[in-house]
């Protein structure tokens, strides 16, 4: 049988060891495998092994997301030269194959699940943009489903769902130059 190799890490070994001679001397025997198992994770802050185990998992699903198709990375190369260093957008992108690709990381950064004014969305959008057209951006992100809006103009929101795997790589990638 396989096992699964877990990483433990203790961010104060002291405190470790603390909580391990707390937890062995109120055992009156030693303790066995699982026990130790739930001391060691316990000493680390988790509620028991079991606890840490999901974490680890989850951890790790997160680390590598679920790829619904591999990113095309000339697009988010040619995507990532439409941004400044600081990963505002520096001007409207020439290709209309580039323009969705280009609003993903602005999405990313519109709160979810959060009720905004147009006035709200335009101050937001300007503050990460350098060519001064808010509307320009506010209206697209509707047209592309990525904000809906009512009728009246008065409720705006960020459309929940997951961005494609390029935009998810330009999203990291000026995440990793900030």
């Amino acid at each position: 049988m396989t096992r699964t190799a877990y990483s433990f890490e203790v961010a104060d070994i002291s405190a470790l060891a603390r909580s391990l001679v707390r937890q062995l001397s109120q055992n009156s025997q030693s303790p066995g495998h699982l026990e130790m198992l739930n001391m060691l994770a316990r000493g680390a802050g988790w509620r028991n092994y079991q606890h840490f185990r999901a974490s680890q998992s989850a951890e790790a699903s997160l680390a590598t997301p679920a790829q619904s198709g591999a990113a095309d990375f000339t697009q988010v190369e040619r995507a990532l030269r439409q941004f400044d260093p600081e990963g505002r957008l520096i001007r409207w992108p020439s290709r209309t194959s580039q323009v969705a690709l280009c609003l993903w990381p602005l999405w990313a950064k519109l709160p979810a699940e959060v009720s905004m004014s147009e006035r709200e969305v335009s101050d937001r959008l300007s503050a990460w943009h350098l060519f001064g057209d808010a509307a320009q951006l506010r209206r697209t992100m509707i047209g592309e489903k990525m904000m809906t809006r009512k009728t009246d103009c008065t409720d705006y929101r960020r459309v929940e769902q997951r961005p494609p795997p390029e935009a998810l790589a330009l999203i990291r990638a000026l995440a990793a130059r900030a």
